[in-house]
């Protein structure tokens, strides 16, 4: 079941025809797609914004916003295709990973109605979202990686000092740092959810990337985690890397993905960078990557709408800098959008 949440704020500027196409956000509460419905907007789409949260941020800035189950709900590809009949969109931009099982097994039913889509390989994915699977994967491919494992017996082969974190998981909740291996053992033992893995020392990096359905790879934005909180990053700058380019595009390739995809890893003192996780999806640090030039978002829906079209690379500037802060959208009770009072109005005569 769905239902239309708040319009996008008065201020946002005028409203695009409802008679253009529309494009459909999913996970409009989250960091990734806050950035993504913003970029579609500054574009000139129609945005139909939608979460499983009634108060999902991204849903007061587009220019609609709906309430969707949770993708393991078993009418979850039912309500998007009531959602994109209901407000025309012809194109699905997912931005949360643990709806991408979900949206593959439905792809076919999406476009019968009309949703045209790119996802990545469903194997591929799954490797991504499990960090044992991945960490298999990168080692199978020579891709550097930390030493990693998922039971007490292979803690061996895994030098301290460690961080312990599930395997399926998201930002930085559940993760410990642990200097005595007996604790790391003992946590193993107690919750088989969990890995651990040697705790690298280094500069830590984050890179957004595009590959093309091809597999060309059109775009590696490093930039460095200057500082970060819940797991997302709130001051960075991009950088230039051929080492960092370098594993991620290795990294990239040893699990097959293909569109939207950022890279976390580790730049250490001699320079080489170490691959620690994929995450299939677009980043919360992404607005920083549209500010220093490569638009992702917008050649991503290209790439949707025009799957047979070879996608240009994208070229980014080295040393833009982001300093996130917090921003407020207000309704009414009634879902009427609110005037920010920190926004200048008309001045006074």
């Amino acid at each position: 079941m769905t239902s239309t949440l708040d319009a996008r704020p008065a201020s946002a500027g005028a409203p695009v025809p409802r008679s253009a196409p529309s494009v459909l956000v999913t996970g409009a509460g989250g960091p990734a797609g806050i950035a993504v419905v913003r970029r579609l907007m500054a574009l000139g789409h129609r945005v139909v914004a939608a979460d499983a949260d009634p108060r999902a941020t991204g849903c007061a800035l587009a220019d609609v916003g709906v309430l969707l189950p949770r993708a393991d709900h078993p009418h979850f590809i039912d309500a998007l295709i009531g959602v994109a009949a209901a407000h025309g969109a012809d194109a699905l931009v997912p931005t949360v990973a643990e709806e991408l099982p979900a949206l593959a097994a439905g792809a076919a039913r999406l476009a019968a109605a009309g949703v045209a889509t790119w996802l990545s390989d469903p194997a591929g994915v799954a490797v991504c979202c499990d960090k044992a699977a991945f960490a298999r994967a990168m080692r199978a491919a020579g891709v550097p990686h930390p030493p990693t494992t998922d039971t007490p017996a292979g803690m061996v082969e895994v030098p301290g000092p460690w961080v312990v974190k599930p395997r399926a998981g998201r930002g930085s909740r559940g993760v410990h740092l642990l200097d005595r291996r007996s604790a790391v053992v003992e946590a193993l033992r107690t919750d088989g959810s969990l890995i651990a893995q040697t705790r690298l020392v280094g500069r830590e990096f984050t890179a957004d990337a595009l590959v093309a359905r091809t597999g060309e790879l059109l775009t590696v934005v490093p930039r460095w985690r200057e500082e970060t909180r819940a797991g997302i990053s709130t001051k960075g700058s991009t950088f230039d890397s051929t080492a960092v380019t370098d594993v991620v595009a290795s990294a990239l390739e040893a699990v097959g993905l293909t569109g939207p995809a950022n890279v976390q890893g580790f730049v250490t003192g001699d320079g080489s960078a170490t691959v620690v996780e994929i995450n299939p999806r677009f980043s919360g640090g992404l607005p920083l990557t549209l500010a220093a030039g490569a638009d992702v978002v917008g050649a991503y829906l290209t790439g949707i709408r025009e799957p047979e079209r070879r996608l240009g690379h994208l070229w980014f500037t080295p040393g833009v800098s982001m300093r996130r802060y917090f921003a407020e959208v207000f309704t009414a009770a009634d879902g009427s959008p609110v005037a920010d009072p920190s926004v200048a109005t008309a001045v006074r005569a």
